[in-house]
């Protein structure tokens, strides 16, 4: 063989399509660049939706509060006799007096910048009544999150792994009537046993606030914590229901499976298949719902938090919707469903790095 046919034959090579894949380290990266691509184009379009469903909320808010049968105006004014030419100045000082596709298009380009209007009642900037109210919603909703998301996953993983036990039935039983019973009833039947106190049973705790005012340094730190205890038991109550029966669930469904069997046939014992093979492959369902109630956490409690008069967007959000303050409630509103959306899209965008499957 020549020199002069061996480029010929390279040629032929390279134009033969049905044979081997070509070794080296630029064969090894064409499943991980093709993996990484879709990954990325998933990623994109999750990211696309969630832009797509922002915009809509912020359509539906402006519309959706606008159907509640109440002037803000004489709202605002307590039942005082007001003369029409005052209301029609109030009218025209929010911009109540434009046509209606005029007060959305300027609603939708200033809130597109951050900027969602005046409060009626405050006569404050929206963004800097939410801002002012999310710390303590932060805190009761933050508090809660943390704990009934970890209580939840461990009683749920030792009720399944027990399952048809005592305290499988009791526990399981137990969850199933917190799930069922409303947060803000729970919250005032809290609020009459340990406040205000029944039979032998004194009152023990705040019956609702942030604090009590007159306290400083670690003295204060001690009173906010004696007024989170009733808000906080009672989303930790109905929580970590919620999470111990998703987590038993998924648990259930995994203890039957073949590498669990292989596990145990290996000679591992049972704590470690549990903690190292089973718990990792059921947490799937309960991460999609730790992401769901991560929204949550800034979305507040709107009923919890006005039954115990916590001064967060939840009470906020009550208090602007008696009005109503179109300018807040649709600032809130919005807040709110941002929190939810970029949770459950923060939740899509993580899961195929958990379970390979999805995204494919």
């Amino acid at each position: 063989m020549t020199a002069d046919s061996t480029p010929a034959l390279v040629q032929i090579a390279d134009a033969d399509t049905d044979g081997p894949a070509p070794a080296g380290p630029s064969a090894a990266r064409g499943p991980r660049a093709r993996n990484t691509k879709a990954y990325l184009q998933y990623v994109a379009a999750k990211i696309a939706g969630a832009a797509v469903s922002l915009f809509a909320v912020l359509v539906t808010s402006f519309f959706l509060f606008r159907l509640i049968p109440s002037d803000p105006v004489k709202q605002m004014t307590g039942g005082r006799p007001v003369s029409v030419e005052q209301l029609q100045s109030l009218r025209r000082q929010f911009g109540l007096d434009q046509p209606m596709w005029q007060q959305f298009t300027s609603y939708v380009g200033d809130a597109l910048t951050g900027d969602f209007g005046t409060s009626f009642q405050f006569h404050a900037p929206v963004i800097d009544k939410i801002t002012e109210a999310l710390p303590a919603t932060l805190l009761l909703t933050g508090t809660s999150y943390v704990l009934y998301t970890a209580l939840g996953i461990w009683l749920g993983t030792r009720t399944a792994w027990r399952n048809g036990s005592m305290s499988d039935r009791f526990n399981t039983a137990f969850a199933l009537t917190l799930y069922s019973v409303p947060a803000f009833w729970l919250g005032l039947l809290l609020i009459i046993v340990f406040s205000v106190g029944i039979g032998p049973i004194p009152g023990m705790f705040p019956t609702g606030g942030l604090e009590s005012g007159n306290e400083t340094g670690f003295a204060y730190i001690l009173d906010v914590a004696h007024h989170l205890v009733l808000p906080v038991v009672t989303l930790v109550a109905v929580g970590y229901a919620q999470t111990l029966l998703v987590m038993r669930s998924s648990l259930l469904d995994e203890m039957g499976s073949d590498y669990l069997t292989t596990a145990r046939a290996k000679g591992l014992r049972d704590d470690v298949v549990r903690r190292k093979h089973a718990v990792p492959n059921a947490m799937l369902p309960t991460f999609t719902l730790m992401f769901v109630n991560l929204g949550h956490v800034v979305a507040g409690q709107i009923l919890v938090e006005t039954v115990f008069s916590w001064p967060g967007l939840g009470g906020l959000f009550y208090e602007a919707l008696s009005v109503p303050d179109l300018p807040l409630v649709q600032g809130l509103f919005f807040v709110f469903a941002t929190a939810v959306i970029l949770a459950n899209t923060l939740a899509d965008v993580l899961y195929p790095l958990l379970d390979p499957r999805v995204g494919r």
